[in-house]
């Protein structure tokens, strides 16, 4: 009997497995949306079971299932399909898009929110609008993609700042830059560059790793960050692993820069001809030959000059074409329990001024795990290393763009090929070859999270994220470098910054009876910041093969300081939905930071919006032209804390005296300092048509900046030069209009647009007493815009004589003119911010070939020219001149501009409108064409994806400005919107490639 159940045993399971083995198959198909066009990249998951693959460019898709399973699959702005496996081998499916992208997840502060429900402005980028862009600011990958966001780099060093403007500038005295968030740690975007011009702290992040980027615009969507979120909030998500088998990609691509405009210079014959001129009509005609010949021979160092044996191009010499190498790997994957996202990024950028050169490695681990069906935690992790060779201010003469203002008769090496010390101004070769600046930033940002689900409505997020950003600086220059009288001297400086965040705040989210949707989140945060930095000086090394401090005989300087900030914070936001067209959400954050008086350290920042989904009422449901409609206004207010540590303290420092240590006060105390609070109202209407193959946006919205921090001078009497008080009243007033187009949708042809335009008016309200604040070319006036250019007006030349002419612009508003620039009063003339931006964009894809650009434009705003009065002097001093200016008057009745050429005559060299243009462009920001081999020809080789492609940055530029680059300002603190020896933006062209496997 024994024996027979063992027989009977073994053929059930043999049957039993002959049955498993009979049910299992291969199940294929394609996966394409209502148009017919294939999806790639759709999740297709095995329900219950740990395993899935994914779409591959034509949408098609193989897995290994049994008869029974449900293939679930889902992709990012497209409803998801379940469907049970039959007897059939191949299940073709459709998916449904969801309203025209409005359905897609938008991350707002402390959560997600759908973008249809969304009563918020705010601008959502993905991936797929950063990736293989080749510049290291990731800033800059996003120029042009979002309305009312202004994006412009300082310069085209390597290094340089990058300006962001969302809506306009929210203040004076305080940063106008907006607070960053990387996956909820707010980032330190401070900068501690120590060469007069700033660093791109942001410049650490690879747009490899980035997910989205979420913009928050209006103060309901920033007002949950409270004291910060004034300037508006960038919110950085980076990537994460799903349920599907590991993938890999691997990106290289390498391309060449060179400047995007040049300037023409005088040559040696036009320089020569040019300064004869105007020192004979300075000495006359014998005189005048004799000490401009004398002159040419000491700028010609021995050289024959009058047979022009040199004629240097400084120019060339000073800017030169650069590359940018850029490889990423990433590996991502998971299974129903943990997920995982691994990546590295290497960038090596040569920039297109002589010297300056950047190095970064990046590295990151993203890993999730699901302990169970309560509580789930993980883990985001990341290292860089950016190492920058640097090179001096823009107000520096031996930065190379000066070099510029050398003669071209001037050689620019000796004979035995070492540069040549003897030129008008400093060698900037000298420099360069006898002297360096380096920056290495070291950043390491880090964030563990956990949720536990008390309740399937309740949930309790705890995250704490770590971002330590440390600093070091070296420099040595030469006792051959310019400048230098003494046997070497070396500088060191080290800056370590750490900011730590712990954020705990609880979810509640609930459907009641099917047209009640609420959720409310409401929580606590406390952020710590902590500084230290110090520096040393040494000199007289005994040879410049020794170049650091421990070498140095004497140690003239040193210094170093610490400080320290923190914020505790209380917040709360509900989010209402009636019959999932009536919206409402509520926020408000309590803000306490030790930067402001001991009085006045908590300040509440609410806000409110409401949204109605007009497309959801009966007589709008079964429209065949409007597919989707939205009205939604909000109102909230947001503070502004981007001020020193201890601003509102008495401070005292220590000194000496007669060599005897000692105390002082440095800064008088003002208990009642607070943040800056700008109140913003939005109002905003979202459209759809055609089955929303047409959608955008229109927004209108007033910014009001109240309680300005300015630093207000003291009487002398009092001891202390200023206070920093509370004072003043700034607005700002816009339209925003966004037009998305899905102009063409074929089965091998898609083509999809994006245009908005924005125009933004700024203006002053109240200044302290309503008096006028002056600062070099600019002014501060009650309602006029800031930073407004102040300026004599220039008038032209008197075609009589050649003399210069200004308009003395009386008050009784008379239009004559004076030869004498001290007659002449100064006039608002321009403004250096821009009325109006835009950005269009266009994607088009056609049987593996994919072509995109993006175009940006900006118009309204000027630019001064503060190196316009050595530049552009018509030969009053030595310097070489633009070629604009052998123009000049030489004889009565010529008309022209530009003065009659005098030697050291002063003839229209007055700061003035001269040196004054309209910054109005349109520019080409990036062009990628690209093409995808067939799967056909790669699957033999077990790749996913095998893609080439072309990218172009600034690769044209369209402007009536004639210097270097209507975007391109000083470095060196000049003033808003003033460009000074600054290097023009870069163009860069790269190949690259694309392989997933």
């Amino acid at each position: 009997m024994k024996k027979k159940l063992q027989l009977i045993c073994v053929l059930l399971f043999t049957m039993t497995v002959h049955f498993g083995y009979a049910q299992s198959k291969t199940v294929t198909g394609t996966v394409t949306d209502e148009n017919s066009l294939p999806l790639p990249g759709v999740n297709v998951i095995v329900q219950n079971a740990n395993r899935g693959t994914q779409t591959d460019f034509d949408g098609n898709y193989s897995i290994d299932v049994a008869q029974g399973d449900v293939l679930t699959f889902s992709y990012v702005g497209f409803t998801s399909q379940s469907i049970s496996v039959g007897p059939d081998d191949i299940i073709n499916v459709t998916l449904g898009e969801d309203a025209a992208q409005l359905d897609e997840v938008v991350v707002v502060g402390y959560g997600t929110q759908s973008k249809r429900t969304l009563t918020d402005n705010v601008a959502k980028l993905t991936s797929e609008d950063i990736e293989e862009v080749p510049v290291p600011s990731i800033q800059s990958t996003i120029a042009g993609k979002a309305a009312g966001v202004q994006i412009a780099p300082t310069n085209g060093k390597v290094e340089g700042g990058v300006n962001i403007r969302i809506r306009g500038i929210a203040s004076i005295g305080a940063g106008s830059e907006p607070l960053y968030v990387l996956d909820g740690v707010p980032l330190i975007n401070s900068n501690e560059s120590n060469n007069g011009s700033p660093t791109n702290p942001l410049l650490t992040l690879s747009a490899n790793e980035i997910a989205s980027i979420d913009i928050l615009k209006d103060a309901s969507a920033a007002a949950v960050y409270g004291s910060r979120g004034a300037n508006g909030v960038v919110i950085i998500t980076t990537k994460s692993g799903a349920n599907r088998p590991a993938t890999f990609s691997l990106n290289y691509s390498y391309g060449v820069s060179e400047p995007t405009n040049l300037r023409d210079w005088l040559n040696a014959d036009e320089y020569v001809e040019l300064f004869t001129e105007a020192a004979v009509n300075t000495f006359g005609q014998d005189e005048g030959v004799e000490y401009i010949n004398g002159i040419f021979d000491f700028l010609a160092d021995g050289t024959d000059w009058q047979n022009r044996e040199i004629d240097t191009d400084w120019q060339d010499l000073a800017l030169q074409n650069g590359h940018v190498q850029d490889a990423t790997f990433s590996m991502s994957g998971g299974n129903e329990k943990t997920t995982y996202f691994f990546s590295g990024a290497f960038n090596d950028t040569e920039g297109i001024v002589t010297g300056n050169e950047l190095e970064r490695i990046n590295a990151r681990v993203n890993v999730g795990h699901t302990f169970n069906e309560k509580f789930k935690a993980g883990m985001n992790l990341s290292f860089s290393r950016t190492n920058i060779d640097r090179i001096a201010n823009d107000n520096a003469f031996v930065t190379p763009l000066q070099a510029i203002a050398q003669p071209a008769l001037s050689p620019a090496y000796l004979e035995n090929g070492d540069p040549n010390p003897n030129t008008l101004y400093p060698n900037f070769l000298l420099q360069d070859k006898h002297s360096f600046y380096n920056t290495v930033i070291k950043r390491v940002l880090g964030r563990v999270f956990g949720e536990y689900r008390f309740l399937d409505n309740l949930k309790f997020n705890s995250d704490f994220g770590y971002d330590l950003y440390y600093q070091n600086e070296d420099s040595y220059t030469g006792r051959l470098a310019p400048f230098q009288s003494t046997n070497g001297e070396a500088y060191a400086s080290s800056v370590g910054t750490e900011s730590y965040v712990s954020s705990n705040y609880f979810t509640f989210s609930e459907v009641f009876n099917d047209i009640h949707d609420l959720e409310i989140v409401a929580g606590m945060e406390y952020n710590q910041s902590n500084r230290r930095f110090q520096d040393v000086t040494g000199i007289q090394f005994p040879t410049d093969d020794f170049q650091t401090i421990d070498s140095a005989a004497e140690i003239t300087s040193g210094s170093g300081a610490e400080s320290a900030n923190s914020f505790l914070s209380y917040f709360a936001r509900l989010t209402y939905s009636l019959y999932d067209k009536y919206l409402l959400k509520v926020s408000v954050r309590r803000d306490g930071s030790s930067r402001f008086g001991e009085d006045v350290r908590y300040g509440t920042f609410p806000a409110i919006s409401a949204g109605w989904i007009i497309s959801e009422e009966e007589f709008l449901r079964n429209s065949d032209v409007l597919s989707f409609l939205k009205l939604r206004a909000s109102y909230g207010e947001t503070g502004n804390a981007n001020i020193g540590d201890y601003a509102a303290l008495g401070l005292f420092g220590g000194i000496s005296y007669n060599q005897r240590p000692g105390i002082a006060p440095i800064q008088a105390a003002n208990p009642q300092l607070t943040w800056e609070s700008v109140k913003q109202t939005d109002i905003g209407l979202e459209y759809g048509f055609l089955n929303n193959r047409i959608s955008g946006e229109i927004d209108y919205y007033i910014k009001r900046s109240d309680g300005l921090i300015f630093s207000q001078p003291l009487p002398g009497t009092s001891g202390q030069a200023n206070i920093t008080k509370n004072i003043g009243l700034l607005e700002n007033k816009g339209i925003e209009f966004v037009l998305n187009t899905k102009n063409i949708q074929k089965e091998n042809f898609t083509w999809s647009t994006n245009f908005n335009i924005a125009k933004n008016n700024n203006e002053v309200k109240e200044l302290p007493n309503g008096d006028d604040v002056v600062s070099g070319q600019t002014i501060l006036r009650e309602g006029e815009s800031l930073s407004a250019f102040y300026l004599r007006e220039y008038a032209g030349v008197d075609p009589d004589n050649g003399d210069a002419l200004y308009y003395i612009n009386e008050e009784g508003g008379g239009r004559e003119t004076t030869t004498d620039p001290n007659e002449a009063n100064r006039v608002i003339l321009g403004q250096p911010y821009a009325d109006w931006i835009a950005g269009f964009t266009n994607n088009l894809y056609y049987k593996g070939v994919d072509f995109g650009f993006t175009f940006t434009g900006n118009w309204g705003a000027s630019i001064y020219n503060g190196g316009g009065i050595y530049q552009s002097a018509n030969a009053d001093y030595f310097d070489n001149q633009s070629a604009d200016q052998l123009d000049r008057w030489q004889q009565p009745g010529d008309i022209t501009n530009v003065p009659q050429a005098r030697l050291f005559g002063g003839n229209g060299t007055a700061t003035s409108s001269r040196y004054l243009q309209e910054a109005d462009f349109i520019r080409l920001r990036n062009l990628t064409l690209g093409y995808t081999i067939p799967d056909r020809f790669i699957q033999e080789v077990g790749l996913d994806k095998f893609r080439i492609y072309f990218t172009g940055i600034n690769l044209l530029t369209i402007t009536d400005y004639d210097g270097y680059d209507p975007e391109s300002t000083s470095d060196a603190g000049q003033g808003v919107g003033v460009t000074f020896y600054s290097a023009p933006a870069v163009q860069t062209m790269s190949l690259g490639l694309n392989i997933n496997f």
